[in-house]
């Protein structure tokens, strides 16, 4: 078993892959009560945990807002205390999951242009011959 320290540093996830799993399908309103089936230190590890992954960021605010600010820097220091910090922000400052990602465009234009092969090979004295079909 690691200690929640060596967890961290290791980034060992603190739960099972079916607990992951169902935390990671859950509703963002059905997730404190999926969390709160776990202690406060593995809760507070998952959060640091998550926190560590871009696409698991808004579950991370999410896990952290059921934890206390002193389980958060007992397992991550400076980095649970943000956590904590970022977690209890206003909702409308937190990115949501659409919100962060910026839009894709496409090229309309040609990438590159090609310069066309020469279907022409240099013999050995240097005059080109035709390549053969």
């Amino acid at each position: 078993m690691w200690s929640s320290r060596e967890a961290f540093e290791n980034d060992v996830c603190p739960v099972g892959d079916d607990l992951l799993g169902s935390l990671y399908r859950a509703s963002e309103h059905g997730l404190p009560q999926l969390v709160e089936s776990v202690s406060a230190d593995v809760r507070a590890m998952l959060a640091l945990f998550c926190y560590k992954r871009a696409h698991l960021h808004s579950m991370s605010l999410a896990i952290a807002a059921t934890c206390s600010e002193r389980d958060l820097i007992e397992q991550g220091g400076i980095v649970g205390s943000t956590l904590f910090a970022m977690s209890r922000e206003a909702p409308s400052a937190a990115p949501s999951a659409s919100g962060s990602r910026r839009s894709i465009t496409l090229s309309t234009r040609p990438l590159s242009t090609f310069i066309p092969v020469a279907d022409e090979i240099e013999d050995e004295d240097g005059s080109f011959a035709a390549m053969p079909a």
